[in-house]
Parts: C-alpha cells; sequence; structure tokens
C-alpha cells in the first residue's frame, strides 16, 4: 500500500487558490446578508454528507464559538423533521443538499421564496467551496483525533 498524498502539500499554489475561492464565497455570503450562525449549518450539513470528519470538528467548534446551540447542532442531519430552523435556514439547507448531491432532475423543492437571488447564490457557492474542502481533507486523510 502506498502512502497518502496530502493533496494541499504536494500543490500548494492549488491549495491556496482554494482558500482564496473560500473567502471569496465567505464575502459573497456575508454580503448577501446571511447569518454566520447559517453558514457554519451550511458547512456542518455538507460536511455530514460527505462525511468528512476533520471538517465537521472544525465547523462545529466554530459554530459553537459563534453561539450556536447544542439542540440545533444535534439536529441539523435531520434539519426538515425539526421545528429548530427558520424558512430561510431550512431553504439554505435543502439548496446546499441538492449542491452536494447533484440531484437530477433538479427538483428545486427549497426555493419557496425564502432566500433572495444574492443569498442563493452565496450559498450555492459555499457549497461548491465546502464539497472541494470535503474532498481535499478526506483523500489526503487529515487526522482527526481528540
Amino acid at each position: 500500500m502506498t502512502d497518502v498524498v496530502n493533496i494541499a502539500k504536494q500543490h500548494p499554489d492549488t491549495y491556496q487558490a482554494l482558500v482564496a475561492l473560500d473567502g471569496a464565497a465567505g464575502s459573497a455570503a456575508k454580503a448577501a446578508g446571511l447569518d454566520p450562525k447559517l453558514i457554519e449549518l451550511v458547512k456542518i450539513r455538507i460536511s455530514q454528507l460527505n462525511g468528512c470528519a476533520f471538517c465537521l470538528r472544525m465547523h462545529t467548534r466554530d459554530a459553537i464559538a459563534l453561539g450556536e446551540s447544542t439542540d440545533r447542532l444535534a439536529v441539523v442531519a435531520a434539519w426538515w423533521e425539526s421545528q429548530y430552523f427558520s424558512a430561510e435556514e431550512r431553504a439554505a439547507l435543502a439548496l446546499a443538499e441538492q449542491v452536494t448531491e447533484l440531484a437530477v432532475p433538479e427538483p428545486r423543492t427549497w426555493d419557496d421564496g425564502s432566500l433572495t437571488a444574492e443569498q442563493e447564490s452565496a450559498i450555492t457557492w459555499l457549497s461548491v467551496v465546502m464539497n472541494a474542502w470535503n474532498r481535499v481533507a478526506i483523500l489526503s486523510h487529515y487526522p482527526v483525533g481528540p
């Protein structure tokens, strides 16, 4: 068996381009008026779908630091079954799932008017970038320990 290649270290310029894209997506989300806790919830949900322990731990800690409740964090994996999330949050989480899963044909069940066009675009970019980060962390076998 060969050693796992850390793609961030193997191609640092490409990694830095992803860092820049992440910053641009974050700026777009902020400019669209998205709550920082919602941004973290989107990142957490995408990381749950992708099975990225490294990103789950990081963004859960970030959400807690922003004041997110443990109750909401506990149910974000089944957000549609709870009453913890606003219409905007539900639409954002559904859109993030659609981007992550690339459902075909495109159902757009999340599109109930709760998000502005700017917010829809920002969440889509956040989702694209978070999916990329999950793949970097998973494929490079980033360590996740206590």
